[in-house]
């Protein structure tokens, strides 16, 4: 069974929801496609988990979400889009990032995404004409912090999110996961207290995975000797959506001139898709029924 899946939890009889999550083949399958350096590989990575845990805790039905995450570092934008059923697609401006280590001897994230800029969430539902955005400003680019910022201020609920993702020396991902966990009114004091010295003294998440643990094991060390029960295990996957139908609509879009230069100057059209490279042809032909329809 592929590892990558996510858990689903509620801890310390309804004081706090928990979600964690093995994202390590999707990262590494974002990482074939857009052909990510290790420090780009790492700000995506924890982009893509981020978003799935926003989106497999904050979404229902058939409803998506885009995280948009625009700081002022080497990698530019990064887009992610998830759903409810736990798939990701994403991309980002510039994947060609590497950068020194950072004073922790790790990769450095913050450096890499930029300490100033924009984090952005817009939810859709089916039938929505107008998508609910919220917005923050980046409080430091390691993007687990920054998610956190979000969920307090946009969504005014008290979390703690932790993101890993560990690359190894041929940029190949080892391992790549994420916990969130989500304080509900009533949760006492001492529990708030006693959940925050645990997520202090909590190891990086890619180091748990990498000795072997399970989403559900990185929670049952999170409440370590408190109640935590599992509702669900949602299987996560690298899954883009796009199709020739979706770049027609696009194409058909532009204006009769600018459709009318492809088929003179081109004799066609290709169209590629951002999230996962995949491209599609248009004849001239094809063009031509576009024109005839403006």
């Amino acid at each position: 069974m592929d590892n990558d899946y996510l858990v689903k939890s509620v801890a310390e009889n309804g004081q706090f929801r928990a979600y964690a999550v093995n994202a390590t083949a999707l990262v590494e399958e974002a990482h074939q496609i857009h052909d990510t350096w290790s420090a780009a590989s790492a700000a995506l990575g924890r982009a893509m988990v981020g978003t799935l845990l926003l989106a497999t805790s904050g979404l229902q039905g058939e409803a998506g979400m885009t995280v948009k995450i625009q700081g002022d570092g080497p990698t530019g934008f990064i887009v992610v889009d998830g759903t409810a059923q736990g798939t990701v697609k994403a991309y980002m401006q510039n994947p060609h990032v590497n950068l020194p280590l950072n004073d922790k001897g790790k990769i450095d994230v913050a450096g890499a995404v930029g300490k100033s800029g924009t984090l952005s969430v817009t939810k859709m539902a089916p039938g929505d004409k107008t998508p609910y955005t919220g917005e923050v400003n980046l409080v430091s680019g390691e993007l687990g912090d920054d998610f956190t910022y979000y969920l307090a201020q946009s969504e005014q609920i008290p979390s703690a999110v932790g993101l890993s993702v560990f690359v190894q020396s041929d940029d190949h991902i080892e391992v790549a996961g994420g916990f969130l966990i989500q304080v509900l009114p009533g949760a006492s004091d001492e529990a708030i207290s006693h959940l925050e010295e645990t997520l202090r003294d909590l190891p990086l998440v890619s180091d748990l995975l990498r000795d072997g643990k399970s989403p559900e094991q990185i929670l049952e060390k999170i409440f370590a000797g408190r109640e935590l029960k599992i509702l669900e295990k949602v299987a996560v996957e690298y899954k883009c959506d796009c199709s020739k139908d979706r770049f027609e609509t696009a194409l058909s879009s532009l204006s009769k001139k600018d459709l009318q230069e492809m088929i003179d100057q081109d004799h066609g059209a290709e169209a590629v898709c951002r999230f996962c490279g995949h491209k599609y042809h248009f004849t001239e032909d094809e063009l031509k029924l576009l024109v005839a329809k403006k």
